[in-house]
């Protein structure tokens, strides 16, 4: 499971992929989707990029344009299941909290169904 950052991080990159299967991106391409308040810089980005490189979500390989660092990214299949990774954790958040508010009511009616039955 991955981090805020991580996170972040990789939808932005997914996003930049656009479906594809590989794309041609620069660190400052990366940090213009990413949210302004968390101050992301370079440095901390590559950092991330790398350490999603090593849990098997795309290949990185660094690259020079013009003198402008570039990133070739391709992703594997954790890369491309993402979205619907994200989704289902998101789905099981959702039910464990309704489950949890589930099991709030029930005490809160068995509670008030003893204290009718024993006064």
């Amino acid at each position: 499971m991955l981090n805020k950052e991580e996170n972040e991080v990789m939808r932005a990159v997914y996003d930049m992929c656009d479906g594809k299967d590989s794309c041609l991106v620069s660190p400052m391409e990366i940090m213009s989707i990413l949210p302004v308040k968390r101050k992301y810089t370079p440095e901390r980005v590559e950092k991330i990029l790398r350490s999603l490189e090593l849990d098997d979500y795309f290949d990185l390989i660094e690259s020079d344009r013009k003198g402008e660092k570039m990133y070739v990214i391709t992703l594997h299949p954790n890369g491309m299941a993402y979205k619907r990774t994200a989704l289902q954790v998101r789905r099981s958040v959702a039910f464990k909290i309704g489950l949890s508010v589930a099991g709030a009511v029930i005490t809160f009616v068995v509670g008030l169904l003893l204290k009718i039955i024993f006064t």
